[in-house]
């Protein structure tokens, strides 16, 4: 059923119910000022008559006939729209209007009351005039007939006429109303009828009516299309890191499972093989194994990251998060000599697995490339608390004591499967902290070390975003750092790097 049909059968039904129920408050006040009235009018009949009755019966069979008759006229013209009944010495007068049958009339009605004869209601009120006055039994009575009733009954039949008139007439009058009020509604959905978010890229496109209804409305509309775009997107890019993911394992790992069976092969077709021989074969075998587990852990990283949603991001402790990855280092590689300078309290709103993987590639970064010339990996890591302003960042330095990075290569070392000829891992390390700093809008730098000596400087600065700052921009970024070579990043949402320095999207 239609909206303006809804409306003009609700309006329909509602205004003669309401013109019933007032009706019936007026029918009520009505009433009571019609009987009062009437009422009024019969005492002050009744204060003539009264009169004109003590008159009469004061010369009543006396000895003077001719008076008796004009008085007994007099009398009896005073009751042309009311009845009377007269009992006095001469017998009982009767004049007026009289009750058919005659009812037993009230001994004591000095204010009117009911009557009902014949069907019909008469109102009746008692006098003692005259002699009677000193006793107890009256002898005047007046009769008016109750035609409040009468009055009554018409106004009710008038009333509900002009009920039925008013259901039909507001009925319409609302139908046509509602039927243009819902004018903006019809075009609403006549534009959203058509629209298929399966087959179609055409999206609603709403002038604002003032009409609030209308136009919250055509919001919501737009709103559910915008957010099944963005999940038909977030699907296709969970896909595509699916895709990716696999084909890159596939690529990736087709190398080092060849050499592993070349070794397997050996050994098994070699059973006697020199035990200096065999420790070497099993030796390559276990540094072939743990690259395999590394890049499978790098990979799945890297997807993560891709697919991370806006409310993984909390407030964590970035102090905490650095000495907790630093204390890992230490007891995996008791042979590193880490300095930490941290600045307690320092907060970030941000993804603390992908934060926490990013540090421990750093420290694993700086401990397998960053030794100095005696073997021995020295790392100073120093966190600094925001600096204050509209954008504050906290800035985490890693500094080591290896040979530096020269600056033509600084942009390659955070590429995909970038390796120098020496290193044991994956290739994907500097990536992903590349990755994590460009999800939570950092900047990342490659440097020389400030004070001169050999070594490089690996600088993460981390914005102090909020929530609504994750909300509104995390699914602008591009994050394609496992599917592809992410070129297309807003220039806005990254500060570009100092002259020297490397910014991460430009460097991936």
């Amino acid at each position: 059923m239609k909206l303006s049909t809804r409306i003009a059968l609700a309006v329909g039904v509602s205004v003669p119910v309401l013109v019933l129920a007032s009706g019936w408050l007026l029918l009520h006040l009505v009433g009571n000022d019609l009987r009062t009235h009437q009422d009024d009018q019969l005492r002050a009949r009744a204060t003539v008559v009264a009169k004109n009755a003590k008159a009469y019966l004061d010369v009543a069979g006396t000895d003077h006939p001719l008076l008796e008759r004009v008085r007994r006229g007099r009398l009896v013209n005073s009751a042309r729209d009311v009845g009377i009944r007269l009992t006095g010495p001469q017998g009982t007068i009767s004049a007026g209007p009289q009750p058919e049958p005659y009812p037993t009339l009230p001994r004591n009605a000095p204010n009117p009351v009911s009557v009902t004869s014949g069907g019909k209601d008469w109102l009746v009120l008692s006098l003692r005039v005259g002699a009677a006055k000193e006793g107890t039994t009256p002898n005047l009575w007046l009769l008016s007939p109750d035609t409040a009733e009468d009055e009554l009954a018409l106004v009710r039949q008038r009333l509900l006429t002009g009920a039925l008139l008013a259901a039909a007439l507001a009925g319409t009058a609302a139908w046509a109303i509602a039927a243009r009020a819902v004018l903006p509604l019809r075009r609403l959905q006549r534009r959203t009828s058509g629209l298929d978010p399966r087959t179609s890229s055409a999206r609603l496109e709403h002038t604002p009516t003032r009409i609030a209804e209308v136009d919250d409305l055509a919001h919501t509309v737009q709103t559910v299309l915008a957010r099944y775009d963005e999940q038909v997107a977030r699907t296709g890019e969970a896909l595509a890191t699916a895709r990716a993911f696999a084909a890159t394992a596939s690529h990736e790992l087709r190398t080092p499972l060849m050499s592993m069976r070349t070794n397997l092969d050996i050994l098994t077709d070699h059973p006697g093989l020199d035990p200096e021989d065999r420790t070497e074969v099993l030796g390559e075998l276990g540094r072939e194994h743990a690259r395999l587990l590394g890049l499978l852990v790098m990979l799945k990283a890297l997807a993560q990251g891709d697919l991370i949603e806006a409310d993984a991001f909390t407030s964590l402790d970035l102090a905490e998060l650095v000495e907790a990855s630093v204390a890992d280092l230490r007891r995996s590689r008791p042979d590193a000599e880490v300095s930490v300078h941290a600045t307690a309290g320092v907060r970030v709103h941000g993804w603390e697995q992908g934060l926490r993987s990013a540090v421990d590639n750093l420290l694993a970064n700086a401990w397998t490339h960053g030794r100095a010339a005696d073997g021995v990996a020295r790392i100073e890591v120093t966190l600094r608390a925001p600096s204050g302003g509209h954008q504050a960042t906290a800035v985490l330095t890693v500094d080591d004591h290896g040979p530096g990075i020269a600056p033509e290569r600084r942009e390659a070392v955070f590429e995909r499967f970038r390796r120098g000829p020496d290193s044991p891992g994956s290739g994907l390390g500097l990536t992903l902290v590349a990755q994590q700093v460009a999800l939570h809008q950092g900047r990342i730098t490659v440097s020389d070390r400030p004070d001169g000596r050999p070594g490089t400087r690996l600088e993460v600065s981390l914005p102090s975003t909020g929530v609504q700052d994750v909300e509104h921009t995390l699914t602008l970024l591009p994050r394609d750092w496992l599917t592809g070579t992410p070129e297309q990043a807003p220039p806005d949402l990254f500060t570009a790097a100092p002259p020297g320095r490397t910014d991460p999207r430009r460097a991936h």
